[in-house]
This record gives structure tokens, C-alpha cells and sequence, in this order.
């Protein structure tokens, strides 16, 4: 996710697909864990693969971000990579919401970007 940047925007390139059509969706320390908050626009927060996607565009910030909440504790590189909590895992398992609450986001970013065409 890191340096995902280039792919990205080699992709949109090769789909004629305009930025401000982009959704990223990442994971987010500054969010609580299990929660999913949307964003258009803005800077990276200090999110490396976020940073990386804008470097990769120019410097252009206008994309959907779908922020899934992971919290913070302790080292951040660490905990990002460490093992999900139960409740995390439950939340994001085959049986949990979090899948389905990211299908709702993501048609609720779609339907919005259509009604404004």
C-alpha cells in the first residue's frame, strides 16, 4: 500500500477512468476499530499509501477515501500488521458486517457520483 501510487494511476490511465472517480479504501489509526468513514478530498493524514496515490497524481486530492477504522496501540507499524482482535475479525469475517458495510459505501459513493454527471 505504501508505494501504490504509480499502479493506481497506471490503471486509471488504461481505463480512461478520471480521479475524482477513484475510491481508495485503507485502513485508518485516527478511527475506531470496526468503523468505516468516508472522505472525498483532502490530504493523506499522514497515510503513506494515501500520500503515495497523490504524489502519483500530481498532487491532486480530489478521490473518494473509504477509511476503515483500525485504532491505534502502541507502534503503529506494528499494530497495523499485527493479528485482528476477535471482535475485528468477527466484524470482518464471512459472518460480520464489514464487508456489507463497505458495499453500502461504495454505492452510496457510485449513485453520488452519477447523480452529479
Amino acid at each position: 500500500m505504501n508505494i501504490s501510487g504509480r499502479p493506481v494511476v497506471q490503471t486509471l490511465q488504461n481505463t480512461a477512468i478520471k480521479p475524482e472517480n477513484l475510491i481508495v479504501v485503507h485502513d485508518s489509526l485516527d478511527h475506531k476499530p470496526c468503523t468505516l468513514s468516508p472522505k472525498f478530498g483532502g490530504s493523506a493524514n499522514g497515510h503513506n499509501g494515501v500520500r503515495s496515490v497523490i504524489a502519483a497524481l500530481g498532487g491532486e486530492t480530489a478521490f473518494h477515501r473509504l477509511r476503515a477504522g483500525v485504532g491505534r496501540d502502541g507502534d503503529p507499524a506494528d499494530y497495523v500488521l499485527g493479528p485482528l482482535s476477535p471482535q475485528e475479525r468477527q466484524f470482518w469475517g464471512s459472518n460480520g458486517s464489514g464487508a456489507d458495510l463497505v458495499w453500502w459505501e461504495l454505492t452510496r459513493v457510485i449513485e453520488k457520483s452519477l447523480k452529479s454527471r
